[in-house]
């Protein structure tokens, strides 16, 4: 079992890239992780009364998950397109590459967050950067006004990234209400719902809105076990919320990576490549599961045994037929299966 792995880091024990009294932002991305590929994560805390500035990515679609609290998710799109809506602990909310974006705590408790980019290294930029980056004049001109009326602005070009309201940020009727850049996934039933484990999925299907991102959030319950498979057109990148697994992955050149997963670890495993994951405790495991598609498509040990003939599969394991199990005929891929033999010892 691998000690130190090219696929996993722990974001718990990342060193903040802000940090201060409105809350901490922490990177998992190419920097830190050079194995990524068209994904990354970020770990958001904001503090009550803590906002994370408005901002847009310019190489990146985001998509959040909120793990707890309440917060108000405000954005500034194309075409004048304006969205502000509230999230609580399991929505979930998109946002377009270069849209402009804010996010509030508006409750009294901590607001904690995983988002989630479609690009290995996002680029930022803020809305104090951008203010400071034009003169004067320009902003005058912009908005009709004298450039002594813009005199006294700050003009340090780096961002302020988050700041502290004296009261929480206001809140206009219509962020009660449904829209298209929110999805609650945990109030949807789960697509897939087994005794080994349920999946609520994010994807194309379900919120048309997604653009080159989805995710799953995927409780793998005390028996349960998520299949050998690889996605065969998309990277995943996870976050481990709650639980210990093992997963196992089989690199191109045959050698195999076997490593402990438990709260705030992140991994990375590119296109097409095989790996499983196991609980190993007698609570469910929750993760969090990003791919770089809106549709992920997936390839499960359980329904490709039936594809072939048994002397194949035989000659392939190098095996005689007869010594050949009974493998029971799967027409859909369960993705989750329970566990009916003891755990593998943890070496």
């Amino acid at each position: 079992m691998s000690s130190k792995s090219r696929h996993v880091i722990s974001m718990a024990i990342q060193k903040p890239s802000f940090e201060g009294p409105a809350g901490s932002i922490k990177h998992v991305d190419v920097e830190n992780l050079s194995i990524l590929r068209r994904l990354s994560l970020r770990h958001l805390v904001l503090a009550p009364g803590g906002v994370r500035e408005p901002h847009w990515h310019a190489n990146a679609n985001e998509l959040g998950y909120c793990i707890r609290g309440t917060a108000l998710i405000t954005i500034a799109a194309n075409h004048s397109e304006r969205a502000s809506f509230l999230v609580n602990a399991g929505d979930m909310f998109f946002v377009p590459s270069g849209a402009m974006h804010c996010i509030a705590n508006w409750g009294s408790d901590t607001a904690e967050f995983i988002l989630g980019f479609s690009h290995e290294k996002p680029e930022d930029f803020g809305m104090h950067a951008s203010f400071a980056a034009m003169s004067d004049s320009v902003l005058g001109n912009t908005y009709d006004l004298p450039a002594e009326a813009l005199s006294h602005f700050d003009r340090s070009t780096p961002g302020r990234k988050m700041f502290t309201l004296g009261k929480g940020p206001d809140v206009e009727e219509q962020a009660h209400h449904i829209n298209s850049f929110k999805y609650s996934v945990e109030a949807t039933p789960p697509q897939i719902d087994f005794r080994a484990g349920t999946a609520h999925t994010s994807k194309a299907a379900l919120w048309p809105i997604l653009r080159d991102i989805a995710m799953f959030s995927v409780r793998i319950s005390g028996v349960g076990m998520r299949e050998p498979h690889w996605h065969p057109d998309t990277a995943e990148m996870g976050y481990v919320v709650a639980g210990k697994a093992r997963m196992t992955i089989l690199d191109p050149d045959g050698t195999t990576d076997t490593y402990i997963l438990g709260p705030g670890d992140s991994y990375f495993i590119p296109r097409a490549y095989p790996h499983h994951i196991e609980n190993l405790g007698d609570e469910a495991c929750h993760f969090l599961i990003f791919f770089d598609q809106t549709s992920p498509g997936d390839i499960g040990y359980r329904t490709l045994i039936n594809v072939f003939s048994r002397e194949v599969i035989a000659a392939t394991l190098g095996l005689a037929d007869s010594e050949l199990p009974a493998f029971p005929l799967t027409e859909i891929d369960p993705l989750l299966v329970a566990r009916i033999n003891t755990v593998d010892a943890v070496n």
